[in-house]
């Protein structure tokens, strides 16, 4: 990786390994995932780093959030193999709401992603999000989220949920727990939802989020 003018070493794993993170998980990684990665002495200087990285334009940081790390320019590519994915249609992060529907038309636009976020092995699709119930794992409302299409998940996994019953479409984290599916939000002031296992269907994981700048 050449070094980018100004950032030591150690600032250019952190910040090789903050991407590599989100786009492997959706989500930034914490101050303990970076210390143990990089093999750093303490979450102290992990820290102190973090504040170099913000002050230089690498990063922004949200320090009332456990994973505030948002990586400056992680939303746009120029390389000749980045992936065009069409943006579908919102979907609620809060309370479920209608959206994503089986003839749903919508559509937002594209976003550019690199390859590792949506490879040409899989059927990926992106979302705006409407809502702050995700806000704690650093998805908030007028992001997009890119999915690949799936129709199972493990426990734990960010995903678009379908309510059958309902009619209705939610961002969440899921849980299968034997009878019944837990959506769990990433918010501390939110309850999860409970719905019977055959009523929620998913639509997609998560695994990308992109920060849209005003």
């Amino acid at each position: 990786m050449k070094a980018r003018r100004g950032l030591s070493a150690r600032q250019e794993r952190m910040l090789e390994f903050i991407r590599q993170f989100i786009l492997e998980n959706g989500l930034p990684p914490t101050v303990r995932d970076i210390q143990t990665a990089c093999e750093i002495s303490s979450t102290s200087v992990v820290d102190y780093n973090l504040r170099l990285l913000q002050r230089d334009g690498y990063l922004n940081r949200r320090p009332d959030v456990a994973r505030g790390i948002e990586l400056v320019g992680l939303k746009t590519y120029s390389e000749p193999d980045a992936i065009t994915v069409p943006i579908v249609a919102h979907i609620a992060a809060g309370q479920p709401r209608p959206a994503l529907s089986d003839n749903r038309s919508e559509s937002l636009g594209v976003v550019t992603v690199p390859p590792e976020m949506a490879p040409v092995t899989g059927d990926h699709y992106a979302l705006k999000v409407r809502g702050m119930s995700m806000m704690d794992a650093f998805v908030t409302d007028g992001d997009i989220v890119v999915l690949e299409k799936v129709s199972m998940a493990g426990n734990g996994t960010m995903v678009a949920a379908w309510l059958r019953d309902e009619e209705e479409a939610t961002l969440k984290h899921f849980y299968h727990e034997g009878q019944q599916v837990r959506l769990q939000p990433a918010n501390s002031q939110m309850d999860p939802f409970f719905y019977p296992a055959d009523n929620v269907e998913i639509l997609g994981r998560v695994v990308g989020v992109i920060r849209i700048m005003n």
